[in-house]
């Protein structure tokens, strides 16, 4: 009975409060809540990669933070991946300069919606991206939650055997994807470190078991 009564309390749904969680995004023309100061980790959005100029980034954070507490990754966001030389060299720059402002930069996240079927694909460019890195400069990207279901299992290992990470996102701009409970019971396929990206004010409820799996390595809260 206290077994049954576990299940049904994680399949409530609840509204995600950040008060509850110690991982984040942060993107541009949010502004920081004081508890960001307490948090474990915090994804900042840098500049992004935008569809009608592959050889520039639109920086949107022209300084880099200052902070000893959380955990920093720098997170570029993409809308194409046929990168000019330039990019790269602006992108890795950047996360040096924001360690040697003092930051603890754990690496380069890449926030870009690669389609499943495509999924090879985007794994090639990760890796393209990866040899370039330096080697303490960790590699993460975000996720979107049907590649848990429908990419292949050649796909998957291959992004495996390149990312640290990936965050799968569970909402769409401001608001909780509507039925996303369908697409977690495939979370298991991922087998490769994986965060859940949730977003502040919407609709979440864990599945059953979620805690146990070895793989998952917590939540990170998308604030507004």
């Amino acid at each position: 009975m206290l077994l049954a009564a576990c299940s049904r309390a994680e399949r409530q749904s609840e509204t995600v409060d950040p008060g509850d969680y110690k991982a984040f995004f942060l993107w541009a023309g949010v502004h920081p809540p004081e508890r960001l100061a307490e948090a474990e980790t915090v994804y900042l959005l840098w500049g992004e990669v935008r569809r009608d100029d592959p050889a520039r980034v639109e920086v949107l954070r022209p300084e880099p933070p200052r902070t000893a507490g959380p955990e920093i990754w720098l997170v570029i966001r993409a809308e194409r991946l046929d990168w000019s030389e330039g990019v790269y060299r602006q992108l890795l720059a950047e996360a040096e300069r924001w360690r040697s402002w003092g930051n603890r930069v754990a690496g380069i996240q890449v926030d870009f919606d690669a389609a499943t079927l495509r999924l090879g694909t985007y794994a090639a460019f990760l890796r393209d991206l990866r040899r370039r890195m330096p080697g303490d400069t960790k590699l993460s990207a975000t996720g979107l939650m049907d590649w848990s279901s429908g990419a292949s299992a050649d796909d998957l290992a291959a992004l495996e055997d390149v990312v640290d990470e990936v965050v799968v996102q569970t909402y769409q701009g401001r608001a909780t994807v509507p039925g996303y409970q369908r697409y977690l019971p495939t979370l298991d396929r991922l087998t490769m470190p994986y965060r859940l990206g949730i977003v502040e004010g919407g609709e979440w409820a864990a599945p059953a078991g979620l805690e146990r799996d070895p793989d998952f390595k917590g939540y990170v809260v998308f604030l507004q």
